[in-house]
């Protein structure tokens, strides 16, 4: 039986994807004959406590051979998700949702089909549109002024830059973060000239706010740099500095929790007699929930210690970071292009959109990045499905899910299983959202890109064994090919490319801190480097990879070939997972050859001289 829906294909649905509140949505079904009467209707239920399903009756467009074609239009007027599926009101038949999104005849109850439904004012940065980030984790990444010394005496400082992080835990079990390679703002200004090279339009740095940790999620100050990394003065020079090679940096902000050993809650008594924990009547007792109930007395982030968490709906705390003159407001005038938010799906939605009202405050072309590790349309959070993304709290979101499926691709994933993947995703998110979500393949979060690609997963085998692992040799060279597809379907896919620090230079590490050493300026691996610089400035190059729209056009065998649909030019990509070379023919009627594991991509202007080729890499 041929397909009966696919909301993928613009013949059974238009537009594609999400949609702004009060837009029209039309869909079609093709009915095979075989299936007898039929009286179509769409069964059409907004998500809510008291919304109900309505049911559309679809009219009926006409025949062609074998097959009827049913269409509707429905309006969706309010910001939220809508769910569907076909009622065929024939022998209790419905249309639902089956493998690989295409419709089924069922008699029961089934998956349904989802359509997301944004604020009709929603906009997201231009400037961030087809460009490209590149991560960076402060204290690893480059040591512009040498053998400083340590502003405090707790901290141990790592002159060997090849060492490999601490690993082993302390005479308590716990891991305190206590050792500190150098890396500063001063040597991330060095490289600038090193990063635009590479085509790098932003950098994202994981905290650079004063804390007792190298990672420095446990925020002590935020309204000053770490002492290690340099002052207030030199982040407004690296900004300005960064602004010459037009890269604008975005930082990391956490405001779920504060650390312990911090001026707001103080309990190690570094900040003398002031604080949460030792004064009940500091302005800032209020942020903090202290109970006997809680381990320590306090309620943690998911149970450590260190790490208090912040009431986020206590006025003083909301308006120290959203208010005029506060945090967000503070560092975007000293120069940030925008903040990514740590935890975001912990944060509340009123939260989220107040912060988002503080970044806008500053210029609408500020950037609102949160962390969110899976679909982000369809979380739950504090008893709710969460809104975050319709348009009133972020501009977007990391992407966990493309990095699952390009990776999984790479090692062997069947393509259509990736392909569908990456389109829910697409499906789902609203336009703004999608081109400004951030495509990556490595945190310092997750094992490093090489590492899933070519080592043996881990499996949940602990850091002594994770501790001087690597490959070589044959599982390397193949490893290093398969990270360069990774990385041409990353920076080809809706949304915007970010780099790990070192994974240009095929850095491997399984998780925290094997992930986070300290980046080998002095590597001869250079094969990565200009692949990523040609792709970075193909995306320059290409309006399609602005805002295009994605269409797979095969997927099987290992070969994902695929465009992105511009308004002027059309990029069509085709990656060859497979061990030979294939001839594949392209939507213009010519062919192109793809190497085995490998990749091409042609960029053709739109209906002026479709033929014209004028940009192909290999």
């Amino acid at each position: 039986m041929s397909c009966l829906f696919n909301s993928y294909d613009p013949y059974f649905k238009q537009p594609f994807g999400a949609v702004r509140a009060g837009q029209t949505v039309h869909l079609s079904l093709c009915i095979p004959e075989e299936l007898g009467y039929v009286d179509p209707h769409l069964v059409l239920q907004k998500e809510g406590k008291y919304d109900v399903p309505v049911h559309y009756r679809m009219k009926f467009d006409g025949q062609t051979p074998h097959q009827n074609h049913f269409s509707v239009n429905v309006v969706l007027g309010d910001p939220g998700l809508y769910f569907y599926y076909f009622d065929l009101y024939t022998d209790f038949r419905r249309i639902v949702r089956g493998a690989d999104n295409c419709g089924v005849v069922s008699w029961q109850e089934g998956e349904s089909w989802q359509i997301t439904v944004y604020e009709p004012d929603f906009q997201t940065p231009e400037c961030i549109k087809g460009k490209v980030f590149y991560q960076i984790f402060p204290d690893r990444f480059c040591e512009g002024i040498e053998n400083k010394p340590m502003p405090f005496p707790d901290r141990l400082y790592q002159a060997d830059k090849h060492a490999e992080p601490f690993w082993q835990p302390n005479e308590t079990g716990g891991h305190l973060n206590e050792d500190y390679f150098g890396g500063d703002l001063e040597g991330i200004r060095i490289k600038l000239p090193y990063l635009r090279e590479m085509g790098v339009d932003y950098l994202y740095l994981n905290p650079i706010f004063e804390a007792h940790s190298n990672h420095r999620y446990n925020t002590a100050d935020y309204l000053n740099v770490d002492p290690l990394l340099g002052t207030n003065e030199e982040f407004e020079v690296l900004c300005r500095e960064a602004a010459k090679y037009g890269i604008g940096i975005v930082l990391d902000g956490v405001f779920s929790h504060t650390g312990s050993d911090s001026r707001y809650f103080n309990r190690e008594g570094r900040y003398g007699e002031g604080g949460a924990y030792r004064d009940p009547n500091s302005p800032y007792r209020s942020w903090y929930d202290f109970d006997p109930k809680y381990k320590g007395g306090y309620r943690s982030w998911w149970g450590f210690e260190t790490l208090p968490e912040v009431n986020e709906e206590t006025p003083s705390f909301v308006e120290f970071i959203t208010g005029e003159g506060g945090v967000i407001d503070t560092w975007l005038r000293r120069g940030a292009a925008g903040f990514r938010l740590d935890v975001a799906d912990e944060l509340p939605d009123e939260f989220i959109e107040k912060i988002r009202t503080a970044v806008k405050r500053v210029s609408p072309e500020k950037f609102l990045l949160g962390e969110v590790w899976e679909d982000a349309t369809t979380k739950f959070g504090f008893d709710h499905r969460r809104t975050y993304l319709l348009g009133k709290g972020l501009d977007s979101v990391m992407n966990y899910p493309f990095k699952n499926s390009v990776l999984d691709f790479v090692k062997g994933k069947p393509a259509q299983q990736a392909a569908n993947e990456i389109l829910s995703i697409c499906e789902h998110y609203p336009a703004p959202a999608i081109n400004t979500a951030l495509n990556f393949l490595s945190t310092h979060d997750t094992e490093r890109a090489l590492t899933v690609i070519a080592d043996e997963p881990a499996n949940g085998r602990g850091r002594e064994w994770q501790s001087g692992r690597s490959v070589t040799g044959e599982a390397y060279e193949e490893g290093m090919l398969r990270l360069r597809m990774a990385y041409a379907i990353i920076y080809t896919l809706p949304g915007v490319p970010c780099l790990y620090y070192g994974d240009e230079i095929g850095m491997q590490g399984y998780r925290d801190p094997f992930n986070r050493a300290f980046f080998c300026w002095d590597s001869h691996e250079e094969r990565l480097r200009p692949v990523l610089a040609q792709l970075a400035q193909l995306r320059h190059s290409c309006e399609a990879f602005r805002t295009g729209e994605l269409r797979v056009l095969r997927a099987e065998d290992g070969i994902l070939h695929y465009q992105r649909i511009g308004k002027t030019e059309t990029a069509e990509i085709i990656v060859n997972r497979s061990e030979h070379i294939i001839v594949e023919p392209l939507a213009s009627g010519k062919h192109t050859e793809v190497n085995p594991m490998g990749f091409t991509i042609v960029v053709e202007e739109n209906g002026h001289n479709p033929n014209h080729s004028y940009y192909d890499i290999q």
